[in-house]
């Protein structure tokens, strides 16, 4: 079971949420602001973080790209359903997934539980994982560290980024939809939408070129999908 930090100023949902979460076995800590969350997270690191986005002191975004300069911690937004913007920017930083107000608890523990079983499958590699690490030219992946690297600089990515990336690097020069890559990153019982890996795309690529600023081995096929070029 996870230990996860709960953020959000609404006290009604710090109380029903984390006893949702209790109740399947997690530890929770909540925060009604980001900076006393980034405090405690900075100091005892969980093993994911749920968010609302608007907040005072230190919203949500902002919680995001601080968590964000230094780890790949998960992360899941609350967000209203007027919030569509935020949603697109939030997914486009960093975050692993979100989940609209007002929501049932279980579709929160859905995809709660979702993320959690993408980082155990990320961290348990198939005995075809133990025995080698993928390299595609210039890039390095590792499963087992979950690590990536590229012309031998690291680049951290998310567990979602990084299943992406890892899905689209298997097979070079072979387009991939979008329904493939959500089948590769996300559980089977959970939905997202195009926009969602668009976004995720969109990350991955501005991470590669904070290291190399001529990254273009992501191709995007429109209409079709996306494919990785081999250097």
């Amino acid at each position: 079971m996870a230990t996860i930090t709960l953020v959000d100023d609404d006290e009604n949902i710090l109380t029903s949420v984390s006893m949702a979460l209790e109740s399947e076995g997690h530890t929770v800590n909540t925060f009604e602001d980001g900076a006393a969350a980034l405090e405690h997270i900075n100091a005892t690191p969980p093993d994911m973080v749920v968010s609302d986005i608007k907040m005072p002191t230190m919203d949500g975004m902002e919680l995001l790209r601080r968590i964000r300069q230094n780890s790949s911690l998960p992360l899941i937004f609350l967000t209203s359903k007027d919030e569509e913007i935020d949603e697109v920017l939030g997914l486009t930083m960093g975050a692993d997934d979100y989940v609209k107000k007002p929501f049932s608890q279980r579709l929160l523990l859905e995809r709660v539980n979702a993320v959690l079983r993408r980082i155990a499958a990320s961290a348990t590699p198939t005995p075809e994982e133990e025995k080698k690490i993928m390299r595609r030219g210039s890039l390095t992946m590792d499963p087992l560290r979950h690590s990536c690297l590229w012309k031998e600089q690291p680049v951290v990515l998310t567990v979602t980024e990084f299943l992406i990336l890892q899905s689209l690097a298997d097979r070079p020069g072979f387009v991939k939809s979008r329904d493939q890559l959500m089948d590769a990153a996300y559980d089977d019982q959970i939905y997202v939408d195009d926009r969602t890996i668009d976004s995720h795309i969109k990350r991955v690529r501005k991470k590669f070129r904070v290291v190399d600023k001529d990254f273009d081995a992501i191709e995007t096929l429109y209409g079709v999908g996306y494919k990785y070029k081999e250097d």
